[in-house]
């Protein structure tokens, strides 16, 4: 049977037609799959972050923002994001171990780690090249029940025994800070614990996300509420590879809308975050 179509509901068959069309050809919206997506890493950028065909991540264990270990599986900011960023750019990772944050800073000034996670300090930033920020950290102390230090106010008397990790930015902010306290610098975090347990420190400081870390291995510890500073996160990488930072700000702005920053950081347990910086970035140079 055929059916035939006046010319009327053929003038309105056309413009839905017309309708079904335009809206296909409608462009994706900021939240849409197609939005989300990171624009490949052209040849000269996949060769020059990880020149040895290997994405080389510098991690160190205990900070969330680094390497730790949940639920008998091995997680981190730095290696997550490394992870994501090695598949980004059709490479392999591999992980390179040290034992406290300035090895890791060191490694990568040398050239023999690709990529890490870190406080984008003026001082670092004469040291190696920094992406945008990928987050934000308050800085604290850690205390157990028998410190006499149970508020900031304590903090800077006389006798005072602050640990800090050697060589780390929090040593370098807190020996301009204090004037009466004593820096006693740890050579791991994990030797910082057992200071803190034996007695030989009053305190530990750093950013507050290591510190909630340490809380849960230390009967009764303590992070105070208050915070003596912030630290901004950034992708670390050696100087000499310009040609990288352009897109690489385009991977830490696409990890964090597409929400691998906030998924990395729960899976680790990263706590003590702040909310995004409202002022202008820091300076990457000094």
């Amino acid at each position: 049977m055929t059916t035939i179509f006046s010319p009327q509901r053929r003038l309105l068959a056309a413009l839905l037609g017309c309708a079904l069309l335009a809206a296909c050809a409608t462009p994706a919206v900021p939240g849409d799959k197609a939005a989300q997506a990171l624009n490949p890493a052209p040849a000269a950028v996949q060769q020059s972050l990880a020149p040895s065909g290997t994405l080389r991540v510098g991690v160190y264990p205990g900070s969330p923002t680094s390497l730790v270990l949940q639920d008998g599986q091995e997680r981190g900011l730095t290696l997550e994001l490394g992870q994501e960023l090695a598949r980004q750019i059709g490479r392999p990772v591999q992980l390179q171990r040290y034992q406290r944050v300035a090895q890791v800073v060191d490694a990568v000034q040398r050239g023999e780690v690709d990529m890490t996670i870190t406080n984008a300090t003026a001082a670092r930033a004469a040291l190696v090249d920094f992406s945008p920020p990928v987050v934000r950290l308050g800085l604290g102390l850690l205390v157990l029940p028998a410190s006499p230090i149970q508020r900031l106010a304590d903090m800077d008397r006389p006798g005072m025994r602050i640990g800090v990790s050697e060589g780390s930015s929090s040593q370098a902010a807190l020996g301009r800070q204090l004037k009466q306290a004593r820096l006693v610098a740890a050579p791991s975090l994990k030797e910082a614990a057992e200071m803190l347990r034996a007695g030989s420190l009053d305190a530990f400081a750093t950013n507050q996300a290591i510190l909630f870390e340490m809380a849960d291995g230390l009967a009764g510890a303590r992070v105070l509420d208050e915070r003596w500073g912030q630290e901004t996160l950034a992708i670390a990488v050696p100087k000499g590879r310009a040609e990288v930072l352009p897109w690489l700000g385009e991977f830490v702005q696409w990890a964090g809308r597409a929400g691998r920053v906030e998924q990395a950081a729960r899976r680790a347990g990263l706590r003590g975050t702040l909310p995004p910086e409202t002022a202008e970035p820091r300076p990457t140079r000094p």
